[in-house]
């Protein structure tokens, strides 16, 4: 069953399909759902963030339990939706889901990440609708981008109905071309794979350092909420807490893979040396640290490009 909640954290009940069913009094630092209270029936669900902003949360292809999360704007000439989920039924999960809270047509598509878990499954949204893609993404995706996307290479200002929004181009992160959407009228940044709340640092495609200087401009910006690409979507202040959290893990893998290059660790070693501390625990941990420890240390020899 699909749930619609509100985005609240100390409202006892919230009412959907019909039923209700709890939400969480306290918030728990975790990616993991069932670790929340959750069950894997409870997804993929809708939460309402604000009067017409919506997060989908649906479950992240993997032994490892954790969200892919997308963003939809609801406005009376159509919808915004930033990412996608990453198969065409999942897709189309979110595409019903939309269908649901509102009969306004998908107008715009913003690719945040070009990575698959996000794109594999576009052919699910209706033909006709634009994209919108930083040049890198693009480049990444090569034929399975669309053809006619439009590039966004800094940031690209629109209206639909009387609502401001822009896409933006933070600089290279998670991977080469990451865009994030800013509502500057409730102050909402989804940041896609820029953030992700309580998942390690994934560098298969990423630019340490800047990555390190993306996330330092998000928390910046005048924003009462951040909305990442993976994990759960949180209140305004747990999202500046979860971000500040997020930016210091990075900070913390980064560091360490620098004290082995350093000291001369060869990368193979390093891998088997690095100890990530509090980090450990985090999803994909175990996947993701020895990627992490090599994209570093290309970074630190020059060839990362």
């Amino acid at each position: 069953m699909r749930r619609v909640c509100p985005l609240l954290v100390i409202a006892a009940v919230a009412l959907t399909a019909g039923r209700a069913f709890p939400l969480a009094q306290t918030v728990v630092r975790t990616a993991d759902p069932m670790a929340r209270g959750l069950k894997e029936s409870d997804f993929p669900r809708t939460i309402k963030v604000t009067d017409n902003v919506y997060t989908y949360e649906d479950f992240h292809a993997g032994d490892e339990k954790f969200t892919t999360t997308n963003m939809f704007v609801v406005t009376s000439e159509g919808v915004l939706v930033a990412d996608g989920q990453g198969s065409p039924a999942a897709t189309k999960g979110l595409v019903d889901a939309i269908a649901r809270v509102t009969p306004q047509p998908i107008k715009y598509v913003v690719i945040c990440s070009d990575h698959g878990d996000h794109t594999a499954g576009n052919a699910s949204f209706p033909p006709g609708v634009r994209y919108l893609i930083h040049p890198n993404g693009k480049a990444a995706m090569g034929r399975n981008a669309p053809a006619d996307a439009e590039l966004v290479t800094d940031t690209k200002s629109l209206t639909l109905a009387s609502e401001p929004i822009q896409v933006m181009f933070l600089g290279r992160a998670h991977t080469g071309g990451d865009l994030s959407v800013y509502l500057p009228r409730q102050k909402i940044l989804f940041l896609s794979e820029t953030f992700l709340n309580r998942v390690f640092p994934a560098m298969r495609s990423a630019y340490p350092s800047e990555w390190l200087a993306a996330l330092g401009k998000a928390e910046r910006m005048d924003v009462s909420i951040y909305i990442p690409g993976h994990g759960f979507t949180e209140t305004g202040p747990v999202s500046k807490e979860e971000l500040a959290a997020y930016h210091k893990a990075l900070q913390a893998v980064i560091a360490e893979a620098t004290r082995l290059h350093k000291a001369g660790v060869p990368v193979d070693e390093a891998i088997k040396q690095a100890n990530f501390g509090e980090y450990k625990a985090w999803r994909l941990s175990s996947s993701q640290g020895p990627i992490a420890i090599r994209k570093v240390y290309e970074e630190l020899d020059g060839k990362l490009k």
